[in-house]
């Protein structure tokens, strides 16, 4: 198969699709694969490593998308790039539909194949090519929330773990899944008291065991939610339904009684955030204040640490890619039902409940598109 690796265009975006090493990979399997030209440069992954490793350099976009019988990439499509998108094309990326009704349409209009890396499964249900980008973004809310506490920015001027005599910082992580532990390791060995926030008791168990009572677990009632936010000088808002636009789980009228610059960290921003105040901000001009309150809402967080991210994600997607590859999607998506969870549209359809809901469209099982 022929396999196309565009330079992604999106603002502050530097991860790619492929490394060297996964290329490699795909040429040892027999398949071709077309890299842009300063696709990987950003990370310091040059034209000359992909040659290496058996990939042919195109000169621009269009030549990867028009030869490509499957694009991998890291973001979804933006407006410049649905024009490209052809029929029967394959598109394995991040998608995030629910959020971005626009998209949606452009995809179904292309009649290509989109397989979503954030709705793929595995045998526990869990979701393995969201969860590399997932741990990234929690490690780094805790960062990025610990800056954004800081006076210049319009924080409250609260350290985290304090010092000796003072007090350290309340951190509130709603949501206990991939994103929340990592946030809460963070934050833990930063000395700042934590609290973990999760409807799944299962879960909290699991995560008391894990930290050995180092952080307070609360079921994630309404009165939870609100009392805990309130007392927090950070909040990391870590939920996640797969495919579904996040559920508003923090109103307006409770940041208003919110700590003056106390920060909100939405990691679910992606999905449509789940604070209803949010709104997508870029690594350019991160954080804004509403009602007195910072707000850090950077829709994609991992490229700020786009090696380590590009790494961490194609090491957990090749085996995917080298199945689509070598199988055609058809036959791929028929045998494997954890990465037939990933088909989102096919031939101009919604063929993901939670998308096809969250979008008021249609629903068409996969099977029909797969006969």
């Amino acid at each position: 198969m022929q396999i196309g690796v565009p330079r992604e265009i999106k603002q502050r975006e530097y991860r790619v699709g492929m490394t060297p090493a996964a290329v490699r990979e795909a040429v040892a399997h027999g398949h071709h694969v077309l890299v842009e030209t300063g696709a990987g440069t950003a990370i310091d992954l040059p034209d000359e490593a992909y040659r290496a490793a058996g990939a042919a350099i195109a000169a621009d976009a269009a030549a990867v998308w028009r030869n490509a019988e499957m694009v991998v990439k890291v973001k979804e499509p933006l407006p410049a790039e649905y024009p490209l998108l052809r029929p029967d094309q394959v598109l394995f990326t991040y998608l995030h539909l629910a959020a971005d009704p626009a998209q949606a349409k452009a995809l179904m209009r292309s009649n290509a194949i989109a397989i979503a890396y954030e709705t793929v499964t595995d045998a526990r249900n869990a979701l393995p090519l969201l969860a590399p980008m997932s741990e990234v973004a929690g490690r780094m809310a805790i960062q990025a929330g610990a800056r954004a506490l800081e006076i210049e920015v319009g924080g409250r001027g609260v350290l985290l773990g304090g010092v000796p005599g003072v007090a350290p910082a309340k951190v509130a992580v709603i949501g206990g899944g991939v994103v929340g532990s990592n946030a809460a390791r963070m934050a833990t060995g930063l000395q700042a008291q934590v609290t973990i926030l999760d409807k799944s008791l299962p879960r909290l168990a699991q995560l008391d065991t894990e930290f050995g009572g180092r952080i307070t677990t609360l079921y994630a009632t309404r009165e939870a939610i609100e009392a805990s936010v309130l007392e927090a000088d950070l909040v990391v808002g870590a939920v996640l339904v797969p495919g579904a636009a996040a559920p508003k789980l923090v109103d307006r009228a409770t940041l208003r009684r919110m700590k003056r610059g106390a920060v909100l960290v939405d990691v679910a921003i992606d999905q449509g955030g789940c604070f209803e105040t949010s709104r997508p901000t870029t690594h350019d001009a991160p954080t804004y204040i509403e009602e007195g309150i910072v707000h850090y809402c950077v829709a994609n967080m991992p490229g700020a640490v786009a090696r380590t991210s590009t790494f961490a994600l194609g090491n957990a997607t090749l085996p995917f890619v080298l199945a689509l590859a070598g199988q055609g999607w058809r036959v791929a998506l028929h045998g494997d039902r954890h990465l037939r969870a990933g088909l989102n549209i096919a031939a101009g359809k919604v063929t993901h409940p939670a998308v096809a809901q969250a979008l008021g469209l249609k629903f068409t099982h996969p099977e029909e598109v797969l006969a």
